[in-house]
């Protein structure tokens, strides 16, 4: 094995899919996809650690997109870039004969604001004060797809195995601003499966809705009329009052709404200075809930209150919708699919200096579990009774108009906060690597499932149409003439990218990132007394 591999021997293989024959594709295949994968953990890890280095927030993944598109031309996609009016979006296609299925792989690329951080080390050590960085992880998913689309492809050509393998990025899912986008202007409109993949501590995937919300993101912006705050305030109306009231209002009105719903807001425009009545004020929105119907609510409530305050100051009010995602639904069928490829290829195996890193990491953040890196799949998650509130995703969105799962990969630490820096830790160290290559040992074998049984095909589009959509229907919150927010996080990243562009992974001189920085790994040291102030 490879120090990418994972603890899956190709005996061990060999023998878990025979077991699942019935339900699997061809064994051969499979072995041949693993070791596909295998032959390319180096690309994995360049791609991992390259996006990881760019660093760039939602909107802005200028560097990410030109990468990543480039790699895929070269390997014979066909590459539409600018998709849905985002310049960093992007749907990269490759078909084999004619007809077959067509699968979808798609991961997120943006980052997490002041999450800059040094991979490999174990306490706050930024790479540029105040940067932008990984502190969510999604500098890897795309290595996971990549990775797999390309062993799959190379297995597809070789055995006349006819499809469409597609392969697309979430773009600002950070901000939830993307995939409505690529929904609403038919991107998945002739797809039979999406498979998601999103970085996570163990090997998992689900079925059905799990606990979180959908939600509606929303600037509202007041405009009133200026004065001198203290020669004649009479003469001014303040936007900055508005967005007060609106906001007291909204505080005071969540006493009355149910415990699963989960909003806030920050003021974007507070006025210029003290001395001038602010003619302009704006104040950011997430309304989140766990249906549509109520996601709908909170925000006509928001709307109403937004209304009022306008009318309690004389100015007036505009809204822009930001980004929505839909409440998820992930599919039966081929969660089922996945988890018996995730049982085959299992989890890494973890080295000692791993474990010991993982476990110092815990152990700087305040975690209240030390017990490093998981070494027990997680079971096949069904869904709850009750689910819980919670987060969002706007892959809800392409689950209601495809059938469609995540898998999570176990290139993170677990215990840690997230979307923090610490969750940018082991992005780009050996704990990141493995967890790309097994993410893509069950991404690969997984679609190719889903091109070679058609009946799998067929019962999760049943699944689809008469159980998740038969008596509730996908919901959009944007119409036809909404448009990305792309001028978002371009002010922060014009400010950030000359600096940390001095930090970008240069594959053709170093063999990984940590070399680069000049990394040993693994650091065992404890938080230093500047990091714990």
């Amino acid at each position: 094995m490879t120090r990418f591999g994972t603890c899956m021997t190709g005996i061990v293989l060999a023998s878990a899919l025979v077991a699942g024959s019935a339900q699997a594709a061809p064994s051969g295949l499979k072995r041949d996809a693993v070791a596909g994968v295998e032959k390319r953990a180096k690309l994995a890890q360049e791609i991992n650690d390259s996006v990881f280095s760019f660093a760039e927030l939602g909107f802005q993944e200028v560097e990410t997109s030109r990468y990543i598109t480039d790699l895929l031309e070269k390997e014979g996609f066909t590459v539409e870039r600018g998709t849905s009016g985002m310049p960093t979006g992007w749907v990269a296609r490759w078909t084999n004969g004619s007809g077959g299925p067509v699968i979808a792989l798609g991961s997120d690329i943006d980052g997490i604001p002041k999450a800059s951080q040094k991979p490999g080390v174990p306490y706050h050590a930024p790479m540029v004060e105040g940067a932008p960085g990984h502190g969510e992880g999604h500098n890897s998913g795309q290595a996971v797809n990549i990775v797999a689309a390309l062993a799959v492809k190379e297995l597809m050509q070789r055995d006349n195995i006819a499809g469409t393998l597609v392969l697309w990025p979430g773009v600002a899912e950070e901000l939830v601003a993307g995939k409505a986008y690529f929904v609403r202007d038919g991107v998945f409109k002739d797809v039979d499966a999406v498979l998601f993949t999103h970085v996570g501590d163990n090997l998992a995937t689900s079925w059905g809705r799990p606990s979180g919300t959908g939600l509606v993101s929303v600037e509202y912006r007041f405009n009133g009329e200026s004065a001198h705050s203290a020669g004649a305030p009479w003469r001014g109306k303040s936007a900055l009052d508005a967005v007060e009231l609106m906001n007291v209002g909204w505080n005071m009105r969540r006493e009355h709404l149910r415990t699963e719903q989960r909003s806030h807001y920050v003021i974007t425009d507070g006025g210029d200075q003290p001395n001038v009545v602010p003619s302009t004020a704006a104040v950011w929105y997430y309304f989140r809930e766990q249906d549509f119907k109520r996601i709908a609510n909170s925000y006509a409530i928001g709307n109403r209150i937004a209304d009022a305050a306008a009318m309690m100051t004389d100015t007036t009010v505009t809204r822009r919708i930001l980004g929505t995602a839909a409440p998820r639904h992930f599919n039966r069928p081929i969660a089922e699919a996945a988890y018996e490829n995730i049982k085959a290829v299992g989890l890494p195996r973890w080295s000692e200096d791993e474990q010991a890193f993982a476990r110092i990491v815990q152990k700087n953040v305040g975690s209240e579990k030390q017990d490093g890196l998981a070494t027990k799949l997680d079971a096949l998650k069904a869904p709850v009774e009750e689910p819980k509130s919670g987060g969002s995703d706007d892959i809800g969105d392409v689950s209601w108009v495809v059938p469609a799962i995540t898998v999570s990969y176990p290139a993170n630490i677990p215990h840690l906060p997230g979307h923090n820096w610490s969750n940018a830790i082991a992005m780009a160290t050996p704990i990141a690597h493995k967890g790309v290559v097994a993410g893509a040992k069950v991404i690969a074998m997984t679609t190719l499932d889903l091109l070679t049984r058609p009946k799998l095909v067929d019962a999760a589009r049943d699944y689809f149409v008469n159980v998740q959509t038969k008596d509730e229907k996908y919901v959009p919150m944007i119409g036809s003439g909404d448009k990305p927010a792309t001028e978002l996080n371009a002010g922060i990243m014009a400010r950030f990218k000359p600096e940390l562009s001095k930090y970008y992974y240069d594959p053709s001189r170093y063999s990984t990132y940590l070399e680069q920085l000049g990394i040993a790994f693994p650091m065992l040291e404890e938080k230093p007394a500047a990091a714990a102030q």
